[in-house]
């Protein structure tokens, strides 16, 4: 979590705002890890739609490198807005991964298009863009 953060500190997007409504953040051993089906990760949210929790189960805990790309694929769905970018395709907003060592193995590059690519820097980069225009 911290290494997200200091990217979102790199790319300057603010998180503390969204860190403080989710009611929690953990390691869960009741996702399921059936043969076709494995949950690694997964947000939770309330009625309205809203995150409220990032869930982790505790077998991506068994490789460091599986656990950093789930946990910033989670964190990205909550703090970036993302939705997932394609089914398998080894980036990191992926529904499934077919080799999270392929993602680990190039970090620098996926974190960088990540974050570059998440609507909340998008967002963030046409409104400098729009009122660099309006001074002008």
């Amino acid at each position: 979590m911290n290494e997200f953060f200091e990217e979102c500190k790199k790319y300057n997007i603010e998180y503390n705002t969204k860190l403080f409504q989710l009611k929690n953040i953990d390691i869960s051993n009741t996702l399921p890890l059936e043969e076709d089906n494995p949950v690694l990760g997964m947000v939770t949210r309330d009625q309205s739609g809203r995150v409220e929790s990032i869930l982790i189960n505790w077998a991506a805990m068994l490789d460091p490198e599986m656990l950093r790309v789930i946990a910033f694929h989670e964190f990205a769905h909550h703090f970036l807005d993302y939705k997932h970018s394609c089914h398998d395709c080894n980036e990191i907003m992926a529904v499934t991964n077919s080799s999270y060592f392929d993602i680990a193995r190039d970090w620098k590059n996926q974190v960088e298009e990540l974050f570059t690519t998440s609507p909340v820097y998008l967002a963030q980069e046409n409104k400098e863009t729009i009122a660099s225009a309006l001074l002008q």
